[in-house]
């Protein structure tokens, strides 16, 4: 996630070395890949193969165009591959579904196919007592890889020999969510689409948790369907026409400053307003305080006024929103191309949060048909 969940480690990246090399995997993590024996830290992560490693040397070329197949697309609309033994609870009747009686990890072809349509129809998926943290990293990377190439994050914690990962981690004495927002702000909320500075930003995104506080840490997660659909139809054939610069420079300057990676050069990328969800045909805003700096072809004046309305809608849509809450085992999967989301920061920095992402790619966004 951008900076709700791509700046939270150490302070240097030689601290953040020497404390991966600290740790040790535990006895029953057997799937894991073995680490040398050596003396385990006091409260140490439960999952230290997961913990944020940055190399200020490592360096991506740019990222290269595909051409993508969604696979939701394949899907049988009825899921039986997917539901037939599920149990599934709406949170909310825009967006959200908990799933229990799924193992993500036995799904078949056919089942991601259907997880991938469920994801657009649905929005988020909470899916509860999941094997998914306990598999082999190449597993899990193999599951994502169904839904597209994996995003490897410019700027954020990955895992030493496996980018794909974008870790999330917060404790005691970790914590770069105070860096990034400082005490100037009244709120940490911060809502945003997954580095939709990409030329194909990501689709279906998984998110498995390793620790959770006792109290706190969920993300708000937000239906950008249902925040076009608010809007009224004069209003709406306005931004029909309309692009947006979505830019990375400020995310690669920030990691800079904080003597973090930054390891392909930032790129800003235009895109619709309003994009078209290639599966289920649903137009879902696409502008996000995070990323999206500029309406293209408006004076700075126009464009801020615009930006702020749709940034000030989104802010406000508790009745279009809910509050994923984290249990042990809890896999979350949502379309990145029709939701926003933030992390709450509303538990102590002495309780540990550490959580994967993991964030495959999709097609350029698709503007609604100019009639």
């Amino acid at each position: 996630m951008a900076p709700s969940v791509s700046e939270l480690a150490t302070t240097t990246v030689e601290s953040i070395t020497n404390g991966a090399q600290a740790l040790k995997l535990k006895a029953n993590q057997t799937e894991q890949p073995a680490a040398e024996p050596v003396e385990v830290k006091q409260n140490a992560p439960l999952y230290p193969y997961y913990y944020p490693y940055w190399d200020v040397n490592e360096k991506f070329p740019p990222t290269q165009e595909f051409e993508h197949v969604d696979a939701g697309s394949r899907a049988d609309k009825a899921k039986p591959h997917l539901l037939a033994n599920a149990t599934t609870n709406d949170l909310n009747p825009y967006i959200g579904t908990e799933v229990k009686g799924v193992q993500i990890s036995q799904l078949s072809k056919e089942g991601l196919d259907e997880l991938a349509l469920y994801a657009g129809e649905r929005k988020l998926l909470l899916f509860r007592d999941q094997d998914f943290k306990d598999l082999t990293p190449e597993r899990q990377i193999e599951i994502a890889n169904h839904f597209g190439p994996i995003q490897r994050h410019p700027t954020s914690g990955n895992v030493k020999g496996f980018p794909e990962f974008h870790v999330v981690y917060r404790d005691q004495d970790n914590d770069r969510f105070r860096e990034y927002f400082t005490d100037d702000r009244l709120t940490r909320i911060q809502w945003h689409s997954d580095v939709t500075y990409e030329k194909q930003p990501p689709s279906t995104t998984f998110f498995f948790i390793l620790e959770q506080p006792k109290l706190g840490g969920d993300t708000l997660f937000l239906s950008q369907v249902e925040a076009y659909n608010r809007l009224s139809e004069p209003f709406k054939q306005i931004l029909h026409g309309l692009k947006a610069v979505h830019s990375a420079v400020e995310q690669a300057e920030g990691s800079a400053k904080r003597g973090g990676p930054v390891r392909r050069e930032p790129v800003e990328t235009e895109h619709p307003v309003v994009r078209v969800h290639p599966v289920t045909g649903e137009k879902a805003l696409f502008v996000n305080k995070g990323f999206t700096r500029r309406i293209v072809g408006f004076k700075k004046e126009e464009s801020d006024l615009l930006l702020n309305f749709l940034f000030d809608h989104i802010g406000k849509g508790s009745d279009f929103q809910v509050r994923a809450r984290y249990e042990p085992g809890t896999v979350v999967v949502w379309d990145n191309r029709v939701t926003v989301h933030s992390a709450t920061l509303d538990f102590e920095s002495k309780e540990r949060r550490h959580a994967v992402r993991l964030t495959p790619q999709a097609e350029k966004p698709i503007a609604v048909s100019q009639s």
